[in-house]
């Protein structure tokens, strides 16, 4: 394992159809490896310094999604931010950076973008580890996880931010199918969560606004994943077992024909306090990452 000191970013901006994004470079010179690159989606390269001071040993490439806030800003935030768009807008990182094929760590929405990556540039990614996809869209419960996506988002665009995100910590929490019952029941309180009850009149939220309707319900091409020289490894969570992302990654490793590899902790089992949130095990998740990254 690899814990020297961590390598200060140098943070660039790319211009590409209908957004100004910006990334993060941390570039290990002596590296013989190809750059490690983390996304998340909604999660933008904030999430990720815990894991990224692991691997000081490798150039690390982080990025924040269009329209995930300042960094990143969507031309027209109403525009569909799809799967589909963000893996363009990675792409065009990727070769920016150069040095192609990348590995890439992908978490969450991230993991579902990076699936439609490979799917469409089959040769930008040497591994992909995709960790814990929230994909909706191939679960047993298909009809009712779908539905408790869409009805954070209609929350959210009724209630604003806060009770948006009350709906969602609440959906995201649950652990086992849903059902009609699940569907029909009101979004919380959200104090119950510690959100502001107000509305602020905004409506640009990435996640409440397009990631609980368009990533959730992306079906990967699992013929074209197939046939990509990407190695593709599903994580899941030792610890988030039954939650809505875990089966996501569960159906997409059945997808593909393969198995899930477990990971320690649980959704954000690699975070360090990111965000204000309590820890995971960034140090044992590094060392499976490393481990599972060199084919183990």
């Amino acid at each position: 394992m690899t814990t020297t000191a961590a390598i200060e970013p140098i943070t660039r901006t790319l211009e590409v159809p209908g957004a100004t994004l910006t990334y993060d470079i941390r570039r290990s010179e002596a590296t013989t490896e190809p750059p490690l690159v983390l996304i998340g989606s909604p999660m933008g390269a904030g999430g990720f310094p815990s894991l990224a001071g692991h691997f000081s040993d490798r150039t690390i490439v982080t990025y924040d999604p269009r329209g995930n806030g300042e960094r990143s800003t969507a031309h027209d935030p109403s525009a569909a931010i799809t799967p589909e768009v963000q893996a363009d807008d990675v792409h065009r990182i990727i070769a920016e950076v150069g040095d192609v094929p990348v590995d890439m760590f992908a978490s969450s929405g991230g993991a579902i973008v990076a699936l439609a990556l490979v799917a469409k540039y089959p040769g930008d990614i040497r591994t992909l580890v995709a960790h814990e996809p929230p994909l909706a869209s191939l679960t047993a419960d298909r009809e009712h996880a779908l539905a408790v996506n869409r009805a954070i988002n209609e929350t959210y665009k009724r209630s604003g931010w806060g009770a948006g995100m009350a709906h969602f910590i609440q959906v995201v929490s649950h652990r086992g199918l849903f059902t009609a019952e699940d569907v029909a029941t009101p979004p919380p309180d959200p104090a119950m969560f510690g959100m502001p009850p107000g509305d602020d009149g905004r409506r640009t939220d990435l996640m409440l606004g397009h990631s609980v309707l368009y990533l959730t319900s992306f079906e990967p091409d699992f013929d074209a994943l197939r046939r990509a020289p990407t190695r593709i490894v599903i994580g899941v969570g030792e610890k988030s077992d039954g939650e809505l992302a875990h089966r996501g990654g569960e159906a997409a490793a059945h997808g593909l024909g393969t198995e899930t590899t477990v990971f320690p902790g649980d959704h954000g089992g690699f975070m360090g306090g990111e965000y204000g949130q309590p820890p995971g095990e960034p140090e044992a998740f590094a060392a499976k990452l490393r481990e599972v990254l060199a084919g183990a």
